[in-house]
């Protein structure tokens, strides 16, 4: 066997929560197997499913868990993935109803992948909304175009076709240029806008992640799951606080997206590989992507 050695380093400085202090603070040394070899391959894959198991079960014993589920098989699975196919970028989808967590948790993925020095890009489905401007002008206002009929949220709604493509792209290493759906009441959405940078791992968040026709590009699918007060609260302080809506049209609104995403994001749940709290703690979530990055950095 190849003496290839693990780095173990980790941040320092930053609270390492008691269920994860064992493995980030261990200064053992691991010997990797020669990966030309099968027997070596199977060995390393034996090692992160074992490593990603013990995390589950670290996890079920905190007081507010991140994993609500995982799909069987899962893990298996993607730690074959990573052994024999170390050098594929990695595509990860993030979905869940509005206002249970995703674009937070997103968020502090970022920063933490940033402290890691880890090349992680992040592309939002919102994004690829349709330009309904037109539609717009003609209802006078967004809100009349909603209270119409039109369903905005459904997967018609999105240019499926247009992010398929670039995700293919970024898949294949390819950097893209993004639509970008002005978040103003317009409706406009403006063709390759945003540059987004075919990194290592690309995170895609939002509603269309897990819709047919998109969902079995992705290499790893989540689905946030928050509890429905939660999440109105959440909204209707972001409606307030971002968005400038009064509160009786904020909760039109909620009560529209409750509708919307009981029939278009709830059944997109079964098809995730893992689901999990949206009201999980941030700092918490940071020591996973930390404890991840430990077991799997020597593949990067």
């Amino acid at each position: 066997m190849k003496k290839v050695f693990l780095d173990r380093k980790i941040l320092v400085g930053r609270m390492i929560y008691p269920l994860l202090t064992k493995e980030l603070t261990s200064s053992d040394k691991l010997l990797k197997p020669d990966l030309s070899q099968k027997s070596g391959r199977e060995l390393l894959a034996f090692y992160l499913q074992t490593k990603i198991k013990q995390l589950i079960s670290f996890d079920k014993k905190y007081e507010r868990p991140v994993i609500i589920e995982v799909r069987p098989n899962f893990i298996s699975n993607f730690a074959k993935r990573l052994i024999n196919t170390p050098d594929k970028r990695l595509l990860i989808g993030i979905t869940g109803a509005s206002a249970s967590g995703k674009s937070t948790i997103c968020a502090q993925i970022q920063r933490i992948t940033q402290d890691l020095k880890m090349p992680v890009s992040i592309l939002s489905t919102d994004n690829y909304f349709k330009d309904i401007s037109v539609l717009i002008n003609k209802f006078g206002s967004f809100d009349n175009l909603r209270d119409s009929g039109y369903d905005i949220d459904s997967p018609d709604g999105f240019q499926l076709d247009i992010l398929y493509d670039d995700l293919e792209n970024l898949s294949l290493g390819n950097d893209i240029m993004s639509p970008k759906y002005l978040p103003n009441g317009t409706g406009v959405s403006v063709p390759k806008a945003v540059p987004v940078k075919a990194e290592k791992i690309t995170i895609i968040e939002g509603t269309a992640t897990l819709f047919e026709g998109i969902k079995d590009i992705f290499d790893i699918k989540i689905y946030v799951e928050a509890q429905d007060e939660l999440r109105k609260k959440r909204f209707m302080q972001r409606a307030s606080s971002e968005r400038n809506q009064d509160p009786e049209n904020a909760l039109k609104h909620w009560n529209y997206l409750i509708t919307t995403g009981e029939k278009y994001i709830l059944p997109t749940r079964k098809e995730a590989d893992i689901v999990i709290n949206g009201d999980a703690d941030l700092e918490y979530i940071s020591q996973i992507i930390e404890y991840l990055h430990v077991i799997t950095n020597s593949f990067q």
